[in-house]
């Protein structure tokens, strides 16, 4: 049997090379625990061209450095942003430098009790023998405190408050008692690298409101779009041609159909064009980085699977509709609105040609 390749590499096997680089190359001090200083984690994430280190995240320099510091100290990190600016990667790629591990993760929206945090019993083991070490089954937070090393919390507000508060002393004592054992066994003492840092989607805040507790132990950084629309072109242009090679698709993404694309995101995210005028948002739609590179890579499969391996101007009308038009029947008459005023004037003669010939956007 033929084995199959693995679809997404954790950032720690993905940057393994890069992160030995900075390894050898880092002398400045690193917190107690970490593999990395905070100089070094900042260079993994946002690059460095002398040491061949790519950049992997768009974001302040100065915010980054609040992010990086709060996880130095007995704080937890908050990350809030609309879906699709890239919290989740930045939480990995701050594990994977920081601890040289990502893998400790809680999905928020699939926990409903507070054992799958922190530790729950092999029940053949605990009729037999009772409570004992050798029956505990470790959750993420318990092997994160064991090990040193940062936990990822996705979507924290997904779960219940009681869910929530069971990491409020955790963040402020770094210890977790066990009651049903004894002894020294009885408290978890979270080792020198040990932090939480936590995701929130900003449009789920009326899911379950984090408590005021809560709050103080953590503190929060609000994770916006790429403004610059050259950075978005850039960040598009890479992940959709990495997201092609693994898909083992030999298309090239021109720069033309790149920024054609990325400025259609960029302009119904903003409600405005680049020169001024103004546009509808749409309603169901989130017009996020993440999306644009998804409809770049759909356009590059499409090509190479249906086409001769050349992206047609009809094919990127169509992928955009399947991002844009969710379920708001509204949105048809925004986007029709903005395709016929806006993109029309954008596209060349034999561009527009086309899009005027099709029938997709007539309802």
């Amino acid at each position: 049997m033929v084995e199959k390749a693995i679809q997404r590499l954790a950032a720690e096997d993905a940057y393994r090379d890069e992160l030995t680089i900075l390894r050898e190359w880092d002398t400045a001090p690193a917190p107690p625990g970490w593999l990395l200083s905070p100089f070094a984690v900042e260079h993994f994430i946002l690059g460095n061209d002398k040491l061949g280190i790519e950049s992997k995240f768009v974001a302040p320099r100065e915010l980054l450095t609040r992010v990086i510091i709060s996880l130095a100290t007995n704080r937890g990190v908050m990350l809030i942003g609309e879906p699709g600016t890239a919290k989740s990667l930045l939480s990995e790629l701050l594990a994977c430098a920081v601890s040289g591990h990502s893998q400790f993760t809680i999905q928020g929206g699939a926990v409903s009790h507070y054992k799958q945090l922190l530790y729950g019993w092999n029940e053949a083991l605990l009729q037999r023998d009772g409570p004992s070490i050798a029956a505990l089954i470790p959750g993420p937070i318990y092997r994160g405190m064991a090990a040193g090393q940062l936990v990822r919390f996705e979507e924290l507000a997904r779960c219940p408050a009681p869910v929530q508060d069971a990491i409020l002393s955790v963040l402020s004592e770094r210890k977790l008692h066990i009651p049903e054992l004894s002894d020294d066994a009885a408290t978890l003492y979270a080792r020198d690298g040990f932090n939480i840092i936590a995701t929130s989607n900003s449009l789920d805040k009326g899911l379950n409101a984090m408590s005021a507790a809560l709050k103080r132990r953590m503190n929060f950084e609000t994770i916006a779009a790429i403004s610059d629309l050259q950075d978005e072109i850039d960040v598009v242009q890479r992940e959709a041609n990495k997201l092609l090679q693994r898909s083992g698709v030999a298309v090239t993404l021109e720069p033309m159909i790149i920024e054609m694309l990325v400025t259609v995101f960029h302009e119904l995210r903003n409600g405005q064009t680049l020169s001024g005028r103004s546009t509808d948002r749409l309603a169901a739609a989130v017009m996020s980085t993440a999306e644009a590179v998804s409809v770049a890579h759909a356009m590059g499969v499409y090509a190479h699977y249906y086409g001769d391996g050349k992206i047609r101007p009809a094919d990127m009308i169509h992928f955009l509709l399947g991002a844009t038009l969710k379920d708001n029947l509204q949105d048809r008459r925004r986007v029709k609105h903005y395709f016929d005023t806006e993109v029309v004037n954008k596209l060349g003669s034999h561009w527009r040609e086309l899009y005027e010939q099709s029938n997709i956007l007539k309802a």
